[in-house]
């Protein structure tokens, strides 16, 4: 089939939904739109699911093992994905990620996924095993997904990355000394990489941080946008440019407010040398 896009189980859990639905249907031999018409959906609605880029809902797949004759099959693969560690939203965000030609950052507290080191990683999802946020199961989870984020930058050509850290990011102690020094090298590093740029912003920025919270935006090929908030609870992905584009705009003013990247490392290394 011509265009039909590319699924990658390994990738998400609503990627591999979509990649048993299609199946199903493949095997019966019918179009998105005959198996939306047995579900009492829209063929647009059963395409934006099975290419994981709308999560399942409980009634979706309920109608679609009444369709597909499935039992409660995908059913059970719905409660796995609400069952996940990872942020509602989250998930689908990455299938975006991966692919992104432009990723900016702004981060309080802790160093980015994307620019974590294992040792760092591991010492938040260990942090969270032990408060009973998540299970050991989830946290391997995570990292394995962490794992995949990091390695689609290396892609050719890679995207360019922004990133903003709060000064709590390099301040806050993760690991132990050793694991946080050698993330501070880290940082230091992508810095001087060609495709980004990583800014530093400093606690006497006060009332001019444009933003109170985490933010990802990202520039697809197509060059559209979006963008990817959360909070302790939940998380939010956001394609509509009337809420978009303001985003856009907070972040610009923030790049304008922050230290620039030469006294952004010096600051890192300022930090790293009070580090083993």
């Amino acid at each position: 089939m011509v265009n039909r896009k590319a699924l990658d189980p390994e990738t998400s859990p609503a990627q591999a939904f979509g990649q048993r639905l299609r199946q199903a249907r493949d095997e019966r031999g019918w179009t998105q739109d005959e198996l939306a018409v047995r579900m009492g959906l829209t063929g647009s609605h059963v395409s934006a699911v099975e290419t994981g880029r709308r999560p399942p809902t409980n009634r979706f797949a309920r109608s679609a093992d009444r369709a597909l004759g499935t039992g409660d099959k995908f059913e059970r693969m719905t409660r796995a994905l609400k069952n996940t560690s990872l942020l509602e939203g989250f998930t689908d965000f990455v299938t975006h990620e991966v692919r992104a030609v432009e990723i900016r950052l702004f981060e309080l507290g802790i160093v980015p996924g994307l620019l974590q080191t294992p040792e760092y990683a591991a010492a938040i999802t260990t942090g969270a095993v032990r408060r009973g946020a998540i299970t050991e199961q989830q946290a391997e989870e995570r990292l394995t997904l962490l794992t995949k984020r990091q390695a689609s930058l290396e892609r050719t050509p890679p995207p360019l990355v922004y990133v903003v850290l709060d000064e709590s990011c390099i301040r806050r102690v993760v690991g132990g000394p050793r694991v946080m020094a050698e993330q501070l090298d880290r940082l230091a590093a992508f810095a001087e990489l060609p495709s980004t740029v990583v800014q530093v912003a400093p606690f006497d920025l006060g009332e001019r941080r444009s933003f109170d919270l985490p933010v990802t935006l990202v520039a697809l090929p197509d060059r559209s946008h979006m963008a990817y908030a959360e909070s302790a609870q939940q998380g939010r992905l956001e394609r509509d440019m009337r809420f978009v584009q303001p985003l856009l705009t907070a972040y610009h003013q923030l790049q304008a407010e922050a230290l620039s990247q030469a006294a952004s490392v010096a600051m890192i290394e300022k930090v790293r040398k009070g580090t083993p």
